[in-house]
């Protein structure tokens, strides 16, 4: 019978601790996490054809928006 070893068991026998969870980079692009702990995005369908669009959307999709509050969470946790 033989041991597969795993990565916390060679880790821990060396007295080092687990690797660091890397940060998700696309979303690290995406979003910033505001003073106040709720996070900003970006708004979408701003590349192009925006001729067909309203000038008030326009105008309102050039501002920032928040993340509601389910999505918080799994964001932050990607964002580390």
């Amino acid at each position: 019978m033989f041991v597969v070893k795993t990565y916390s068991m060679i880790f821990l026998r060396k007295g080092l601790s687990m690797p660091k969870m890397k940060s998700v980079k696309g979303a690290v692009k995406r979003f910033k996490v505001k003073k106040n702990g709720s996070v900003k995005r970006g708004t979408a369908f701003r590349s192009h054809i925006l001729t067909k669009q309203d000038a008030g959307t326009r105008r309102d999709q050039n501002s920032s928006k928040v993340v509601s509050k389910s999505d918080e969470k799994n964001i932050k946790d990607m964002i580390n």
